[in-house]
């Protein structure tokens, strides 16, 4: 509670280092912020092209495959944007560490707002895809702020325990990298769990960020509300919470040593 607190003090301070950030990632070149926006969208119409033109893939339940593909690389696109850069947020920010009075518990979600603007984009982009296709969205499309909640808050909570380490143990960088090339494809974005054996599928589920790719998909295909399906949201919210809490822990006991190793 002490953390949200703070974090809540200095919300001013963190939304103008997270535009900030945002900004200087892309300082010095012609387009500037412009490719934040441009590298996603090329992503999807690869893979579109790979599964679509060259694998031939059929549509998902009789719907678009490519509307059903974007539907869920959405939400992983943020996820993983977030993670990488929120891990390397004291590193990259090591001269603020070192400054006795900065409040160094912001920067990890600095990196993530930093994110989320890219991801509000492609919310807009995946909404302007369907509508090209005939496919309005329904009253369902409010949900996709409960499921954008849902990604930042596993982010947060798992940046705060890998921004910790990583300090300490700089290869863990690339075992990240390692886990979310993994982890992109044993959530089903790419492909349905229904293509797998029902008796196997409740091991997808473990996977917290399956219920979020699922839960984009539940807003803007399949029309079902994220109450109805309150078994899967008790565990996410059940998971996520114990990875904050894991997270807060090893960032508070770390913390005093972070400015000596960087």
């Amino acid at each position: 509670m002490s953390l949200i607190k703070e974090l809540y003090r200095n919300k001013g301070l963190i939304l103008n280092l997270a535009k900030n950030d945002f900004k200087t990632k892309y300082a010095g070149s012609y387009l500037g912020v412009f490719w934040a926006f441009v590298q996603p969208v090329i992503t999807v119409l690869i893979y579109w092209f790979v599964f679509q033109v060259g694998f031939k893939s059929a549509p998902i339940d009789d719907f678009p495959f490519v509307l059903w593909l974007v539907t869920g690389i959405v939400p992983w696109f943020f996820f993983s944007d977030a993670i990488l850069n929120a891990t390397n947020s004291l590193i990259e920010y090591s001269y603020l560490v070192k400054k006795v009075v900065f409040k160094i518990s912001i920067l990890p979600i600095v990196k993530i707002i930093s994110a989320l603007f890219v991801h509000v984009f492609f919310i807009g982009f995946t909404i302007f895809l369907y509508c090209l296709y005939g496919e309005i969205p329904t009253i369902h499309i409010i949900q996709v702020i409960y499921y954008s909640f849902c990604a930042f808050f596993l982010s947060l909570g798992m940046s705060y325990a890998t921004a910790s380490i990583i300090p300490f143990f700089k290869d863990f960088g690339q075992i990240i990298n390692i886990f979310l090339q993994i982890g992109m494809w044993m959530t089903p974005i790419m492909w349905s769990y229904n293509m797998i054996s029902p008796k196997y599928q409740w091991i997808l589920k473990l996977n917290p960020m399956y219920y979020i790719a699922e839960g984009y998909r539940d807003t803007l295909i399949n029309h079902i509300w994220f109450w109805e399906r309150y078994n899967q949201t008790m565990y996410f919210w059940t998971i996520s919470i114990l990875i904050f809490g894991v997270g807060i822990f090893l960032f508070k006991k770390l913390k005093p040593h972070f400015s000596d190793v960087l």
